[in-house]
């Protein structure tokens, strides 16, 4: 095991060293940097702080590679299937080994004063082996073709987003691991309810002296569709109804001091209808967890293991706070979140929640060193089942940016599932074990 994990730290070493000293240095405005500058950003900053003088594109990149050694039990009943019988409530079998290489590719392009381009491929994720776009927006941060000196002045607090793209809903899905891009989370994986998505639609941010307040309005969907939903029952008229998906989100975000910054800030997100809304389920890359608390044998179609998707894949009302305050080394980042929803099967609506709180130290001569700790926490009532169940994940990680483009991290984690009924495979369920990932970006 030593002989392994020192040949994957070599080998990622110099992989990294080479991939590096490709990218390209072309400076874009108004965007999220996606190396270590990139670390602790939410929304982009009005800061003009590139001069347009022309169009000018920006390639860069992601890429991840873990090693993992985690173990899982439960103690489901036996659960007998198919022909011949076999217990569906029996744990893949899983051992210490290297997980799927993700990657992305970003392109970032300046159109025009203010007017930026942002593109994200996925050249290799968990649940896409091949390449699949994620999404690309564009980005107004001035409006020079209107040439009107009132837009102008509106521009200067107004940022506009059109496109099929990330929706910004919470603060949580900033600091989340998103296939090869690994260096914005501390930690292997994110929130065991994990909000996040891809929508086509446009949002709205009016910000001033560290206020912001954000409204925006998308198809509902993780792609397009123009044809008519299937029927849900009997009846042709009886169909899955397709309504718009409103957010909005209000905080404050202050660098009090040189040591002190707090962002504090609520979050909404409402469908009243929709043929397949994914907003617990809109990761296309997959879980970095590989394989945890499954039956199925296939690492692409089990793409969420460790995570729970609550099914509200019909009308969804989220709601999430987050805070964060940032003192000198010292960084503490808290979630608390409520939904509540139902699929298009369902009468009635279902209520869960999660809180997740995140500690870190990061030192160093330019906090190139990390160590933190994570609790996180869901409760919630789901399909088919009588009575609340509930996970807790509690992780420890350190780090260390070699470069910043580089990235090791080493993070231990313990989940355990409870009050799940014994004819489910994750009754009595807990994973925990180590993983060791390097990262590039750049």
């Amino acid at each position: 095991m030593k002989n392994t994990i020192l040949k994957f730290g070599i080998g990622m070493f110099l992989t990294t060293l080479t991939i590096g000293a490709f990218a390209q240095r072309a400076e874009i405005g108004y965007i999220r940097p996606n190396d270590k500058r990139g670390v602790n950003v939410f929304e982009t900053s009005k800061t003009d702080s590139v001069a347009f003088k022309g169009v000018d594109v920006r390639i860069g990149g992601n890429f991840a590679q873990s090693l993992q050694n985690l173990k899982h039990s439960n103690t489901a009943d036996v659960k007998l299937q198919g022909t011949p019988p076999v217990d569906v409530n029996t744990l893949t079998p899983i051992s210490n080994g290297f997980n799927t290489a993700m990657a992305n590719l970003n392109i970032d392009v300046a159109l025009a004063d203010g007017i930026s381009l942002n593109l994200v491929t996925y050249l290799s994720t968990r649940h896409h082996n091949e390449t699949w776009v994620k999404g690309g927006f564009i980005q107004f941060e001035k409006l020079p073709f209107l040439k009107n000196s009132m837009v102008d002045r509106i521009m200067e607090f107004t940022t506009i987003r059109v496109g099929h793209m990330e929706v910004n809903y919470g603060d949580a899905h900033f600091r989340r691991s998103d296939a090869g891009n690994t260096f914005f989370n501390p930690f292997m994986e994110g929130y065991i309810l994990d909000a996040f998505t891809t929508e086509i639609g446009g949002d709205i941010m009016f910000r001033s002296n560290g206020a912001f307040l954000l409204g925006g309005v998308t198809g509902g969907e993780i792609k397009g569709d123009v044809n008519e939903p299937a029927p849900i029952g009997a009846t042709p008229d009886d169909k899955a109804k397709r309504s718009p998906s409103f957010i909005g989100k209000i905080g404050y975000d202050k660098q009090v001091n040189e040591d002190l910054r707090v962002r504090v800030s609520a979050s909404g997100y409402y469908t009243a209808s929709s043929a397949s809304n994914t907003l617990f389920s809109g990761d296309r890359a997959g879980s970095h967890y590989f394989m945890v608390m499954e039956y199925n044998n296939s690492t692409s179609a089990t793409l969420a293991s460790g995570r729970l998707n609550p099914g509200f894949s019909d009308k969804v009302l989220a709601m999430m706070g987050n805070l964060f305050v940032k003192y000198d080394g010292l960084e503490f980042f808290g979630t608390y979140e409520n939904a509540k929803g139902r699929s298009r099967f369902e009468a009635s609506e279902r209520k869960v929640n999660q809180f997740a709180g995140d500690i870190l130290y990061r030192f160093g001569g330019t906090e190139n060193f990390y160590v933190g700790g994570r609790y996180n926490q869901f409760k919630g009532e789901l399909a088919g089942l009588t009575d609340k169940v509930t996970i807790d994940r509690m992780a420890a990680a350190a780090g260390w940016n070699i470069t910043p483009n580089m990235l090791v991290k080493a993070e231990y984690v313990i989940q355990k599932y409870k009050d799940f009924p014994t004819t489910d495979i994750r009754n009595g369920g807990e994973f925990k074990g180590f993983m060791i990932e390097a990262s590039v970006a750049f």
